[in-house]
């Protein structure tokens, strides 16, 4: 609400490249050590350029919010691809980030559609109710932590491939990491 244009697109922006990053890793997951597909980093940084381009010429956020969508789906069906086919024990990380991944996305648009009803809703309530509808802010915290689960639903598919022996560990109860061990040479 309060972002100048210019500012806006350093959010918006490397939300595309990021997502780019994201779909180069989750289809990559099930190659050889030390490959690397150039036909595939070609195309996202085409898509990229091509993105960046158009959005700076258009000033459009639906488009931006369209090409970003097709980012996010792209890696919605690959994630279930691997969940259903490949390691299915590994649907509940998968899911979970999925799922908190996209309710921040639908909340980020629900504040889009409605930001001023929204707006009017916080000034009658009080502000403790009111910062619950803060959809933009729940949107950066909802979609952070989708990514970071999808960061580690992507790592432990990756070293699970290679053979390494990750594990999903709770610091202090609550927050995930993966801890691995390599393969033993024997």
């Amino acid at each position: 609400m309060t972002l100048k244009y210019e500012m806006q697109l350093l959010d918006e922006l490397p939300m595309i490249y990021s997502c780019c990053i994201f779909v180069y890793c989750t289809f990559e997951c099930f190659k050889v050590k030390n490959s690397v597909n150039y036909h595939l980093i070609f195309i996202l940084i085409l898509f990229s350029l091509i993105v960046t381009t158009v959005y700076l010429k258009v000033k459009e956020p639906i488009f931006h919010q369209v090409m970003y969508g097709v980012l996010v789906f792209t890696l919605i069906v690959r994630s279930i691809y691997i969940v259903t086919w490949v390691y299915p024990w590994l649907r509940g990380l998968g899911y979970t980030s999925l799922g908190i991944f996209l309710l921040g996305f639908v909340l980020w648009n629900v504040d889009n559609i409605i930001c001023d009803s929204l707006r009017n809703f916080r000034k009658k309530v009080p502000p403790v109710i009111g910062i619950t509808s803060q959809f933009h802010a729940w949107w950066h915290i909802l979609t952070g932590l989708g990514s970071y689960l999808h960061i580690l639903f992507s790592i432990y598919t990756r070293t699970l491939y290679l053979r390494y022996r990750p594990k999903v560990k709770f610091l202090f109860g609550i927050w995930p990491v993966i801890l691995f061990e390599p393969l033993r040479n024997h």
